[in-house]
């Protein structure tokens, strides 16, 4: 187990690396940069005052060299600092970081516990209406764009009945209902579309488990249909549910930037939109370099599950085999 995780710690830094770098280089080619909107909004700043501030700041010299600066400094603690909120990248970061996993942790719970429920039923009566109606709707829920279902939402719910407000974070000192109220309408977009997907998965892993070896057997010594479906199959099929949930939780993430942004949510996924409109090199560079961090995370986890869910499988040499 040691040797698998620093095997996974070792390749992580090295997808860290190479993402910086790549993330970096793509920020510098962007055009424009912060002194461009600097004299955009100060008239009385010469080209000369541009020159010397470029040249103070670095920004003259080549990308590389540039980036080789960023990444010594970074690795001593220091971030940067935010141009845009005026304080240091890890203070933005951690005003933000809070907000997006109270909204992605109850996406995904509530994701996970409809999305593996209606999979579940979905399969044990294969074929039927239920079955037919859980396909449909998967369907349309994933196919469905997270910025017109955020619209639709906003319409109904906000504008048209009035009953949730359109977006924002409740005030400090609120009580829970209104900021439950806050939490609903951008919950529910990410949540539906996660829900169609982990469904149509779940159905699909279940079905494949229902028709091995080891299920007939436990029914041909009697047992009961659900000790079937939710003892022998289930434990198999969340295998390649686990592999599903580990990539989307990165696609959940991005997901968030869009609904974030749709709602005037406070967290990272707002935070990588603005800070890329208003050229904020720095913690554009930092919350993508996070984005990417809670991926590999996720797959890591996923990775230890999968040894939990079946006891064939090993850990060997950083990677995980099945004898």
């Amino acid at each position: 187990m040691i040797r698998f995780l620093a095997g996974r710690l070792v390749q992580s830094l090295v997808v860290l690396l190479a993402m910086s770098f790549v993330v970096y280089v793509l920020i510098g080619l962007m055009p424009g940069d912060p002194f461009d909107i600097l004299v955009g909004g100060d008239p009385k700043i010469t080209s000369a005052d541009v020159e010397r501030l470029r040249r103070d700041y670095g920004l003259d010299r080549p990308v590389t060299e540039r980036y080789l600066a960023w990444l010594s400094a970074a690795l001593q603690g220091d971030l940067g600092w935010s141009r845009t909120f005026r304080r240091p990248v890890w203070e933005v970061m951690g005003a933000r970081f809070g907000n997006t996993i109270l909204l992605m942790g109850l996406a995904l719970a509530i994701a996970l516990a409809t999305g593996l429920a209606l999979g579940i039923a979905a399969a044990a009566r294969a074929g039927g209406l239920f079955d037919t109606i859980v396909n449909l709707g998967c369907f349309a829920t994933s196919a469905v764009p997270t910025f017109w279902l955020a619209l639709l939402l906003i319409m109904l719910f906000a504008v048209g009945l009035g009953w949730l407000p359109a977006g924002g974070l409740a005030e400090r000192g609120s009580d829970g209902w209104t900021q439950l109220r806050h939490l609903v309408l951008p919950v529910a977009t990410l949540a539906i579309v996660e829900t169609g997907i982990y469904a149509r998965h779940m159905r699909a892993a279940m079905l494949e488990a229902l028709q091995h070896d080891y299920v007939r057997t436990a029914r041909a010594k009697g047992a009961s249909r659900g000790r079937v479906l939710l003892v022998h199959a289930l434990r198999n099929a969340m295998l390649p549910v686990t592999t599903m949930a580990a990539l989307g939780f990165g696609s959940l993430f991005s997901g968030a930037v869009i609904t974030e942004t749709m709602f005037a949510w406070p967290g990272m996924g707002k935070l990588i939109y603005d800070s890329i409109l208003g050229s904020d090199y720095n913690v554009a560079l930092v919350t993508l370099l996070f984005a990417t961090l809670v991926t590999l995370l996720a797959n890591l986890l996923a990775d230890l599950i999968y040894v939990a869910l079946d006891p064939r499988i090993k850990i060997d040499g950083g990677r995980g085999t099945r004898p």
